[in-house]
């Protein structure tokens, strides 16, 4: 199978200067690489801030992503997806100045559980994860090989994947989706943090933002979920999906850069 993407270089790239970060950036269910690009606004931070930035389309109709981890019980790869995203780095390092310490994966919906996935099997390779609005199929199965810095945004009355989890999905009856609380503690239980986050709450005119934030990780590997009162099934502060309601009163693609910078991947011992 042909696999595609859409790629974003910022206007000031240079193969012969220092090496940029790289961001991959995940449509979800039934989106694509284009309209991920608009709804996130991911490209236009990758012009201010320096980075590349790389979209890349799922398979199928609807396209999606495969949440299920890269090798099965046996050993055998089981995930095209994640063999397609290993080939698609090595293909960008391979024609791009590219830093290696600096790749980044973040994703929308089903493209946010797949950045989780990402996490869990190619910790290798990416940095830090970004999931906006994730779907967490399978997220119990994970078993990364150096505790990832997490950060996640979902709002607290999201119709599509609820904050509080769904016990079987209606298109994959054997499936369910954690507690978006849940996940992220799972995260920060497994990167060695605080068993206790520190919580701060903000409140705007269209409803409280609240910061939970697990630190004192193994390796600096901090885990915060932003969870956005009265907002849905949206790329907080990035373009209004139709339907779906407003974007609510933050810019996740601004605190996802902040938070990419903040954490390279960490030097080998």
């Amino acid at each position: 199978m042909t696999r595609t993407y859409h790629l974003h270089l910022p206007p000031d790239y240079d193969a012969d200067a220092p090496p940029l970060p790289l961001v991959i950036n995940l449509h979800g269910l039934a989106s694509n690489a284009a309209q991920q690009e608009g709804f996130s606004g991911m490209s236009e931070k990758a012009d201010e801030a320096g980075f590349i930035v790389a979209h890349p389309q799922g398979r199928g109709a609807p396209a999606r992503w495969n949440m299920a981890p890269e090798t099965g019980p046996d050993g055998e790869a089981q995930n095209p997806d994640v063999v397609f995203i290993r080939a698609l780095v090595a293909h960008l390092q391979e024609t791009l100045n590219i830093d290696p310490a600096r790749i980044y994966v973040t994703g929308m919906s089903n493209g946010g559980g797949m950045a989780n996935r990402l996490g869990c099997d190619m910790a290798d390779v990416f940095a830090a994860i970004a999931p906006v609005a994730g779907a967490y199929a399978l997220a119990d199965q994970c078993a990364p090989a150096r505790p990832v810095p997490v950060i996640a945004f979902h709002g607290a009355d999201d119709p599509i994947v609820p904050y509080d989890g769904v016990d079987r999905l209606t298109f994959s009856p054997g499936l369910s989706l954690p507690p978006v609380p849940a996940w992220a503690a799972d995260w920060a239980a497994r990167n060695g943090c605080a068993e206790t986050p520190a919580v701060a709450v903000t409140p705007y005119a269209e409803g409280d933002v609240t910061v939970e934030t697990w630190d004192e990780c193994d390796t600096g590997a901090e885990v915060t979920l932003y969870t956005i009162d009265g907002l849905g099934h949206v790329w907080p502060g990035g373009a209004e999906i139709p339907l779906l309601g407003e974007t609510g009163p933050i810019r996740a693609t601004d605190l996802i850069w902040a938070f990419f910078e903040a954490h390279p991947m960490p030097e080998a011992e």
